[in-house]
């Protein structure tokens, strides 16, 4: 198939990489010139891993291209899908400026039937807008469907090759266009993961819907693990137990810092704001983020009780990112908790294996942002354990004691045995233990 990609964000970017792996002949399009040259020479603007190697690979067997052009891409493409991005505004409601820009001029340049696919995350009724804004430019027939995207950043190549369903919603008179998803989709779908089938306005919905409920269980488990410290409980015992009941599972027990990156902090956000502007206050979703904000100040806490003072302390940080494998620090707890610290009158020095350029950007010369995790202890009062990036798990412990001002962990993510650590002669806290 012949499509098109709006969009070269983190989404625009899978997406037609993966298209194109399984043979389409994809062009991404996006007006930002510099990224396009970027993309054209090989090098990414995101990190993902196997992002760089499947983008070149395809780009290489001309499978994928990239243009600013958008409506030579729209003209010799049967479906568009797109993936610009859907930034919050500050009531919590998502901006959809972007979504309904790219609308109408695919609406300008269309020449044939043409599917258009909302990738983007976008509120229920987007669907209808984007149709709306498409039928005012032209008298071609197209049709509008929703797609919403679930993919894992640092897992997002297998989670779209191999998804576990795929969502598709159409106007349920629209045989046409479910076909031709079916077809698309059908590639990815051999080992039997659904293409679920329903309304434009279910299908948008469900992308808020599987986000926030996953941030319930995340913020769920954040008060256990402080109910388990004032009981004198061990969170990781109570994870496994329930986690152990097939109505439960285990994905998104763990407790720690909190959730950030691009999509829970914004989707629940977006999903209250939807809510009440139907009249529906979400009285869980209002205490989920509540306890979010909370849990990103546990850690300073922490810190504050064991140091009394922190003015002048210098704290070293492991882990930059919301979550490992990704470069990504959206709403990052790494945010809030540095910010923290400086308030308090604490030295930063900071290390993460792919976000410390973004780090950079972020806090410019406030924060020390390190090479090589070990010179981020150098004359550390203690160290704060952030992303559980897999190089963190199991370091030189030895060395880590030399380096230290003071040999005192605070691990945001349970990373480590408390028993082993004390035993090696580190003072340590950790969430719920």
């Amino acid at each position: 198939m012949k499509i098109a990609v709006v969009g070269t964000g983190y989404v625009g970017l899978v997406v037609g990489a993966c298209l194109a792996e399984n043979g389409n002949s994809v062009v991404c399009v996006d007006k930002d010139t510099s990224k396009i040259g970027t993309l054209q020479a090989g090098k990414m603007p995101i990190f993902e891993p196997g992002l760089e190697e499947m983008v070149r690979r395809n780009h290489h067997e001309e499978r994928l291209s990239f243009t600013t052009d958008l409506a030579g891409a729209v003209k010799a493409s049967a479906i568009v899908f797109i993936a610009v991005g859907t930034p919050q505004d500050e009531d919590g409601s998502a901006d959809l400026q972007h979504v309904l820009t790219v609308a109408r001029d695919v609406g300008r340049a269309m020449n044939q039937y043409t599917v258009v696919v909302d990738k983007s995350t976008v509120p229920v009724g987007t669907a209808a807008k984007v149709r709306a804004s498409i039928a005012k430019e032209t008298t071609q027939p197209f049709s509008v469907v929703s797609n919403p995207e679930f993919l894992k950043q640092g897992a997002a190549i297998e989670d779209f090759m191999k998804p576990d369903r795929v969502v598709v919603g159409t106007d349920p008179s629209d045989g046409r266009a479910a076909e031709v998803m079916k077809e698309l989709y059908a590639p990815f779908t051999r080992t039997g993961a659904p293409i679920v089938m329903m309304d434009t306005a279910s299908a948008e919905l469900c992308k808020y819907a599987a986000n926030s409920i996953l941030a319930t269980r995340i913020s769920f488990m954040n008060e256990i693990a402080n109910v388990c410290e004032l009981v004198g409980a061990d969170v990781d015992q109570v994870r496994k137990a329930i986690g152990a009941d097939r109505r439960i599972g285990t994905a998104f027990l763990f407790p720690g810092v909190g959730y950030g990156g691009s999509c829970f902090p914004k989707d629940v956000k977006a999903l209250l704001k939807s809510s009440a502007d139907q009249g529906y206050d979400f009285k869980i979703l209002r205490a989920v983020e509540a306890v979010n904000e909370a849990q990103k100040a546990r850690l300073v806490d922490k810190m504050g009780a064991h140091f009394k003072e922190m003015k002048g302390r210098t704290i070293a940080l492991w882990g930059l990112a919301f979550k490992p494998r990704t470069d990504d620090m959206r709403d990052a707890p790494a945010i809030s908790i540095i910010e923290r610290l400086l308030a308090l009158g604490a030295n930063v020095r900071a290390y993460d294996p792919e976000a410390a350029p973004r780090a950079r950007e972020l806090f410019d010369s406030r924060i020390v942002v390190c090479e090589k995790s070990y010179d981020a202890l150098a004359g550390a009062d203690g160290l704060v354990i952030v992303t559980e990036w897999n190089e963190f798990r199991e370091p030189d412990f030895a060395r880590m004691r030399t380096l230290m001002r003071s040999p005192v962990v605070f691990d945001g993510r349970n990373i480590y045995s408390a028993e082993h650590m004390r035993s090696l002669g580190f003072t340590y806290f950790s969430i719920g233990r």
